[in-house]
């Protein structure tokens, strides 16, 4: 079997759980063969991130066409772009075109509340590349910033629909809200629910919430599998509630590892329904 070709243009991740680490394990895990433009080199680990060292936006481009010179790139998911000048410079490409199925994952800040984006990112991201997306996937955090908004206007499924209905009016055909460790009208937290505006069509994905640790990388994970799927020639509605299958698959089979002392890694490969390697 001849595999497909994605491309991501995303950061680095040092400890391995997100960014272009995950991105390529995630294509893998879909027979897609990964290819990359590093956007970023962070030093980070399951506690958090320690420092970035963004690279030149023309570095950035530079890796990408190289890349769609040689090879044909079927789908591209965009992760932390870091500076709003390599925002614009992504957008450029992705307006004539060049950037086939792409998937934005609008990274502004990391998990543990670490600022991964320069100032004028969200800008840059609402006028220069969601406009020219075919899916983005802000999380909660996300979204109000790129919304000016408060995180805690989105802590209900009314909220979080008029909130995809306005991303979608920025230009995107499907808008996917990740609503992660969401609790509705202040429940207990049982319930992790997506949702999901596309042409003509609004939709929630709701499933149980797993409790773990191990949920690093998750949103990476996710914009990535979408951009598999769409370059193995899904539709993007297809594309999306596959990927969230396969995010919640990958939580479930790493829920009890013990990778590191904060929030590991999630199971892209299905290590952990394999028997284990003897030491």
């Amino acid at each position: 079997m001849e595999p497909n070709i994605a491309l991501s243009i995303a950061g680095s991740d040092s400890g391995g759980g997100a960014g272009i680490q995950a991105d390529l394990r995630t294509f893998a895990a879909h027979g897609i063969h990964g290819t990359t433009a590093i956007t970023a080199v962070t030093a980070q680990n399951t506690l958090g991130v320690d420092a970035i060292w963004a690279l030149e936006p023309e570095m950035v481009l530079t890796q990408v066409t190289t890349v769609l010179g040689d090879l044909a790139v079927r789908a591209t998911k965009a992760g932390m772009l870091a500076r709003p000048r390599t925002i614009e410079a992504v957008g450029t490409l992705a307006q004539q075109g060049l950037l086939p199925h792409l998937v934005v994952d609008p990274v502004l800040v990391s998990s543990t509340g670490h600022a991964l984006m320069e100032s004028g990112g969200a800008q840059a991201y609402r006028t220069s590349l969601l406009p020219f997306a075919e899916v983005i996937t802000p999380n909660l955090r996300e979204t109000a910033v790129l919304l000016n908004a408060d995180v805690e206007e989105f802590r209900d499924l009314n909220a979080m629909r008029d909130a995809a209905q306005a991303l979608h009016s920025l230009g995107a055909p499907w808008v996917v809200i990740k609503g992660g460790h969401f609790l509705e009208d202040g429940a207990t937290g049982t319930a992790s629910p997506d949702v999901v505006v596309g042409p003509d069509m609004n939709f929630e994905i709701i499933g149980p919430r797993i409790e773990t640790k191990n949920d690093h990388g998750t949103g990476c994970s996710l914009s990535a599998a979408i951009a598999a799927n769409l370059a193995n020639g899904l539709s993007p509605q297809s594309a999306i509630e596959s990927a969230n299958d396969f995010v919640a698959r990958a939580i479930a089979s790493a829920s009890t590892w013990q990778l590191g002392k904060g929030h590991g890694p999630i199971d892209h490969l299905g290590w952990g329904h394999q028997a284990p390697t003897p030491a």
